[in-house]
C-alpha cells in the first residue's frame, strides 16, 4: 500500500524535513503540530527579550492555536475534526499546564472524542509548550 505526502498550505511550515501529514489507505497520520502562527511563524502569547528570555507567556493562547493548526492540516488533507481517532499531546510543563489544557481540550472535543495520551516532556524543538500528534480515519 502506498502513502501520499500532504503539505498543508494553510498551516505553519514544518520546522524540519517532514510533511504535515501522510495518508495511507484511509488513515491520515499528522506530524507533530505546534501552536505557531501560519502567517508569521510566531508563537501566540509568547514574547521574548532581545536576549531570548521570555517576557510573557500565554499557554491558553498556545492551546487554541495548536487546535486550529490541527484543523488546518485536517482540512487541507480532506479530513474533518470528527475523523480524529487518536491524539497524543506533549506538554513541557505537566504540573503547570495540564488543567488549562484539559479544560480547553474539552471545549474542542466535546462531541468528537478520540483516544488520548498526554505526555510530559522536557522540551520541544521550538519555544512552544504544547504539541499534538494525531491520527485520523477518513471516509467511513
Amino acid at each position: 500500500m502506498s502513502s501520499k505526502k500532504i503539505e498543508a498550505k494553510s498551516a505553519p511550515k514544518p520546522v524540519g524535513l517532514y510533511p504535515h501529514a501522510r495518508k495511507v489507505g484511509n488513515l491520515l497520520f499528522l506530524s507533530g503540530i505546534g501552536p505557531r502562527d501560519p502567517e508569521d511563524d510566531s508563537v501566540p502569547g509568547l514574547q521574548q527579550s532581545k536576549t531570548g528570555n521570555y517576557t510573557s507567556f500565554d499557554f491558553e493562547a498556545q492551546c487554541h492555536s495548536v487546535f486550529q493548526n490541527v484543523k488546518r492540516v485536517l482540512t487541507d488533507s480532506g479530513a474533518k475534526w470528527e475523523d480524529l481517532v487518536d491524539v497524543t499531546v506533549f506538554l513541557t510543563d505537566m504540573k503547570r499546564d495540564f488543567h488549562t489544557y484539559n479544560r480547553i481540550y474539552a471545549e474542542y472535543f466535546k462531541d468528537a472524542q478520540p483516544c488520548r495520551t498526554t505526555v510530559g516532556i522536557d522540551s520541544l524543538p521550538t519555544p512552544i509548550a504544547i504539541e499534538l500528534k494525531c491520527i485520523a480515519v477518513m471516509g467511513d
